[in-house]
């Protein structure tokens, strides 16, 4: 996979981002943004249920990068859901990004009026405020009842994606409908010692990378962006250099074998995960 990858509408969105997941705090969220600008990275996942806009919108400011140079994904959480909610979210990311335009916005979770939601989207993209529509966490049915009921396609779906959970055929779904995955959790934080699983450690030794670089260029191989999060430069870097080596079939098989098929991170099947997400407010502000 190169570098860049182009969405069903053509936008180019590149293949490598930084993620700011579970980096609430301002000063340490803006630091380590501004050191992924600087090393290079030109993708910001955030979400306004990460409750840190503000500091990414800061790091954009003071890196220097242009504009236009930057891909900015932010995301609509479930206590904004419907019209006029989503219009209004879409204006307070806007303000606390401080940016004309954001040019990836998802729907963070499946829930709510997801329709109404939708509606609000597609009619910020109109106006040249939202550059790409996507969402995150939607199974394959729900994007297929979305797309059919709708205007405007989704580009990108952001799901969970790791070596224990390799969602295969989700992901071919998602190819063949002209849809990008994109992966949350590549590290499946550093759950099962994934860091030093043998099975990646004999493949991570073979190029001098480490299981780390392995794990993203094979998410990469399948088509996959990867959005992986660090609060620390040097893992920074480390998890920029992924396009020098490229897995072989045999060793992608290899990685394939770890697949326990299993979510680490909770069943949207599950009512009571369902009644847990759909209630869950955040003071976004």
């Amino acid at each position: 996979m190169d570098k860049e990858i182009t969405l069903n509408n053509g936008i180019e969105m590149p293949t490598l981002g930084f993620g700011v997941f579970q980096i609430p705090d301002f000063d340490e969220c803006k630091k380590s943004v501004l050191e992924a600008l600087n090393n290079g990275y030109r993708l910001i996942d955030t979400a306004a249920a990460y409750l840190n806009e503000r500091a990414v919108g800061e790091a954009i400011k003071e890196s220097g990068v242009d504009r236009k140079d930057i891909f900015v994904t932010t995301k609509l959480w479930v206590q904004d859901a419907g019209y006029e909610n989503t219009q209004k979210a879409i204006e307070a990311s806007l303000s606390r990004l401080g940016l004309d335009y954001i040019d990836l916005y998802l729907i963070h979770q499946p829930l709510g009026d997801v329709y109404g939601s939708w509606r609000a989207m597609e009619d910020a993209y109109k106006a040249g405020k939202l550059k790409a529509l996507g969402v995150a966490n939607f199974e394959n049915d729900r994007l297929q009842d979305l797309m059919m009921h709708n205007e405007i396609k989704p580009t990108v779906d952001q799901i969970e994606l790791h070596p224990f959970f390799a969602q295969s055929e989700r992901v071919q779904w998602l190819l063949d409908n002209d849809i990008v995955p994109e992966a949350w959790g590549p590290f499946a934080e550093g759950k099962k010692g994934i860091f030093t699983n043998p099975t990646i450690k004999e493949i991570a030794d073979k190029y001098n990378k480490t299981n780390g670089q392995v794990i993203l260029r094979w998410l990469n191989q399948r088509n996959i962006v990867v959005i992986p999060k660090s609060v620390h430069e040097a893992r920074i870097i480390e998890n920029s250099q992924i396009f020098d080596f490229n897995l072989t079939d045999e060793e992608m098989k290899q990685m394939s074998t770890l697949d326990d098929g299993v979510s680490l991170f909770g069943n949207m099947h599950d009512p009571a995960t369902v009644k847990q997400l759909g209630g869950a407010t955040f003071n976004i502000n």
